[in-house]
């Protein structure tokens, strides 16, 4: 297992990394809506909330050379399961051809009280 870390997404705060790889998968750790520099964006609606943590997903594949076309399944937590129709618009415009297999579940209380977190695994072709 080898850990994946990169300037260009939030640091993980905490006892997990951003994501792990064994060469052929990556898995992400759940990114919420914080900036790279960890400025936290809980206030913003639910598309910029979606956005921001698809844009962080997409930086920590990147750093492995990766993109979001290699993500195989991503889970998508919700505070509200009523945001779904909102986040769903936001995350289709990320995934808009061949998109990955994907469960989404109201979670009730997420971290930092965001909207949303969306975890991925990723494969290399």
């Amino acid at each position: 297992m080898r850990i994946i870390e990169t300037d260009a997404a939030p640091a993980a705060v905490g006892a997990y990394s951003q994501a792990t790889t064994n060469d052929d998968l990556l898995f992400t750790a759940g990114q919420i809506p914080a900036t790279p520099d960890g400025e936290l964006k809980n206030e913003t609606s639910i598309e910029e909330q979606t956005e921001l943590v698809l844009d962080n997903l997409r930086a920590i594949l990147e750093e492995e050379g990766l993109g979001l076309e290699d993500v195989l399944k991503t889970t998508v937590f919700l505070a509200d399961i009523d945001d779904f129709d909102a986040m769903n618009e936001v995350y289709g415009s990320y995934f808009d051809e061949n998109p990955p297999a994907r469960s989404a579940i109201e979670a009730g209380n997420l971290p930092k009280n965001v909207s949303v977190e969306i975890e991925a695994v990723a494969a290399r072709s």
